[in-house]
């Protein structure tokens, strides 16, 4: 037995699982240590993600309230803050103020690590996150002989990273949306002809926007009660009428003509479009006016300035003759709320077979191995872990849906 020094952080966007998270693996390394498997425990929270690490900023949380953390199942957010930081990006470190010129911010954060005294350090973030995650624990074992085990929580509402079956938060953040349109969906009868753009997060990755669009019209269905005939608010007119999404193309020509007929008799238009449709049109479109695309620090395009729904409404609108567009976007509302249920018990599963992996010195990000079907939750090799998995359109309950609203099959 050993005494831990056990670091945490979380990184990237936000997504409904953060809170719980932290508050998951407290509890299993203090059931640990006071089961006996450990002698002793610190836990050290390193604040606003890899920016922490690197600048030293970080917190030890005292054991007299251990027992009171669960009180961050209830939260939204992340209880020690995040940011967007790649380890790999030297420039951007420097630029940040991060680290100083002629330092690697690899180097960097390993030597906070072992200045720290760490044994383990619990990476909770999402492909971005665990890739640098990789990139540290492989920097780890080649530098400074694996002094630190690195055990990655795989949070992302896009659900898009190989090879985990479901990541962290995902499933509330499908819920979360389905709320909001609920009530977004309203508006279709403040206006004549109304064209609603529901856009949804997901850069590569359709998941969330199917997601909750299932959600939503589970919702509406189970629930909502309708007016007899003779009404305009129907349930035709609160319904989904499309879902576009990165892996499915879209020919605007012919889903206008399709969704006019839609409009001509109900008098609204419903669209579920992922942020990430489109994305490569909309770039080549600026790149050839010579514009400047806005990246992040990992190169992703900046999607709030490019915005993809106010792009995607401008054709369609002249499509289907719409008086009013409205396009609303769910991401902050959804990927700010606490964990449902589902995700709960998913991260709680990972959090104690993390803390298992974690003392038996085995790095890995936490879940469950898409490669191997029907094994348990186990520490996936850091070297396999990679983003931008795309949804899986040939499921059953995705091509039932489309079929239902009358969209093209995928």
């Amino acid at each position: 037995m050993t005494h831990m020094n056990v670091a945490m952080m979380t990184s990237g966007g936000l997504a409904p699982c953060l809170a719980s998270s932290v508050a998951y693996l407290i509890e299993f390394w203090a059931k640990a240590l006071k089961e006996g498997k450990i002698s002793g425990l610190t836990l050290r929270m390193y604040i606003d993600g890899y920016k922490g690490l690197l600048t030293g900023d970080s917190t030890v949380i005292s054991p007299d309230i251990y027992d009171e953390c669960t009180c961050l199942h209830d939260v939204g957010g992340s209880p020690i803050g995040n940011s967007r930081v790649k380890l790999t990006n030297a420039k951007d470190c420097i630029a940040r103020g991060f680290v100083k010129e002629g330092d690697t911010p690899l180097e960097v954060a390993a030597q906070q690590l072992l200045k720290d005294s760490i044994n383990v350090i619990h990476t909770i973030g999402g492909d971005d996150t665990n890739t640098q995650a990789a990139e540290l624990s492989k920097y780890l074992l080649e530098k400074h002989g694996g002094k630190v085990c690195v055990v990655g929580m795989p949070k992302t509402i896009d659900n898009d990273v190989f090879p985990i079956v479901q990541t962290f938060g995902a499933d509330t953040a499908a819920e979360q949306g389905a709320l909001f349109f609920n009530n977004v969906v309203s508006e279709s009868s403040a206006n004549p002809r109304m064209l609603i753009i529901h856009e949804v997060m997901g850069r590569d990755s359709g998941y969330l926007t199917a997601a909750t669009a299932r959600k939503y019209r589970e919702m509406y269905s189970k629930t909502a009660k309708f007016p007899a005939p003779g009404f305009t608010t129907t349930r035709m007119s609160r319904d989904v009428h499309a879902v576009w999404i990165p892996e499915v193309q879209v020919n605007i020509a012919e889903e206008g003509a399709r969704l006019k007929k839609i409009m001509d008799e109900h008098g609204c238009v419903n669209v579920f479009l992922s942020e990430g449709a489109g994305v490569k049109d909309i770039v080549k479109e600026m790149e050839d006016r010579g514009e400047e695309v806005p990246r992040d620090a990992f190169g992703h395009v900046k999607l709030d300035k490019i915005n993809p729904g106010v792009y995607f409404s401008k054709r369609l609108a002249s499509l289907v003759g719409a008086e009013k567009t409205l396009v609303q976007k769910s991401g902050y509302f959804a990927r700010s709320a606490a964990s449902n249920a589902f995700d709960r018990k998913l991260i709680r599963d990972c959090a104690e077979a993390g803390v298992q992996s974690a003392i038996a010195g085995v790095s890995g990000c936490m879940g469950q191995d898409e490669d191997k079907e029907g094994q348990p939750i186990r520490a996936i090799e850091f070297e396999r872990i990679k983003g931008h998995k795309s949804f899986n359109t040939s499921l059953p309950w995705f091509q039932d849906m489309l079929k239902e609203i009358g969209q093209p099959i995928a």
